[in-house]
């Protein structure tokens, strides 16, 4: 039986800069009496409950909280109030015993540069305690799955971005641990190696793994995950399976027009339009989510002509979770 992961209500409030602001900035933001007290909420109620041997997905852009949540959960961030658990164990109360259960990939590599792929593996497999021989056996399988044989006994600090990404993930299972933590994996790899990481956490889960990912790949989001849940502004948005989710977008494709102006006149008039579920403005941008994509076009273009306004420009994407954060936030994932 796998490890499932719960938190409920989670807050985090930082009340300092975050130390690379660098010590001018944090003088600025903190030296004046007249200044407001520096506060940040990343997390404000964040409950979710994530089933044993699930591949659990969360979506949003930089900032939304995603990091945070991952840091809680792994015993780096303390929360400022609600309860975090790896199974039965409470991660801030029973630190040791959740991390016996976790493995961990954060977003920048920070291995030992000085040691080979083959020492930073077994030195991690002493730490939790495995025998030398199973060590040994381990890190070969390792890296033989992650094509790192070859260099094997190279030190870490000649790999390139992509191969200590892929040591860091070996080094992450060297303890087989039940909940694999990864976040943002995939960034900055070669469409190659990220589909060399799909496919082991495939096969890592299909043994009953629990692994949470963050990630700003709506494929890698649609490819991996059962179920996903879209942070913003520190709150879960919408929660469910990818193809629920993008279910649930009204019409499912979504157009975006540029015009020289928008006025609510021509916004109501293309809402009306057939296959139109619903128009927004913004600016003289209008988001129309609607049935079908290519079709609308000309009864489009003949609507905005006859209101006087000049069509710049128009972009269809069909059903997908990045329309999905779109409809939610009426920004893009990237921004």
């Amino acid at each position: 039986m796998g490890i499932g992961v719960s938190t409920k209500d989670l807050r985090k409030i930082y009340t300092s800069p975050p130390p690379m602001a660098g010590p001018a900035a944090r003088g600025r933001m903190m030296g004046r009496k007249e200044r407001k007290k520096f506060e940040i909420v990343a997390l404000d109620g964040v409950s979710l409950e994530i089933s044993p041997g699930e591949v659990f997905g969360l979506l949003g852009p930089n900032g939304a909280g995603k990091s945070t949540t991952i840091g809680i959960l792994t015993t780096r961030v303390r929360p400022t109030g609600g309860e975090a658990r790896i199974g039965q164990f409470d991660v801030w109360r029973q630190q040791v015993e959740a991390k016996r259960l976790i493995g961990v990939v954060q977003q920048r590599p920070n291995l030992d540069f000085a040691l080979t792929a083959r020492e930073i593996l077994t030195f991690h497999g002493a730490y939790y305690g495995l025998p030398s021989a199973e060590r040994s056996h381990r890190a070969a399988e390792l890296l033989d799955k992650f094509q790192l044989t070859e260099r094997a006994n190279d030190v870490a600090r000649n790999f390139s971005g992509g191969m200590m990404q892929r040591l860091s993930i070996a080094r992450a299972m060297m303890h087989d641990p039940q909940v694999l933590f990864l976040d943002e994996p995939s960034t900055g790899l070669d469409p190659q190696t990220r589909l060399l990481l799909w496919e082991i956490v495939r096969e890592y889960n299909r043994i009953g793994k629990t692994i949470l990912l963050t990630t700003h790949n709506m494929e890698e989001a649609d490819a991996l995950c059962h179920r996903i849940a879209i942070i913003d502004h520190g709150r879960v948005i919408a929660l469910d399976a990818p193809a629920a989710l993008k279910a649930s977008i009204p019409g499912g494709y979504l157009l975006r027009l540029h015009v020289s102006r928008s006025t609510t006149e021509l916004v109501a008039r293309l809402e009306a339009m057939a296959g139109v579920r619903e128009a927004r403005q913004n600016g003289d941008r209008i988001d129309l989510y609607a049935d079908r994509g290519g079709p609308l076009i000309g009864p489009i273009a003949a609507a905005v002509a006859e209101s006087g306004t000049e069509l710049y420009d128009v972009h269809i994407s069909e059903p997908s979770l990045e329309n999905l954060f779109l409809h939610h936030t009426g920004r893009s994932l990237r921004q």
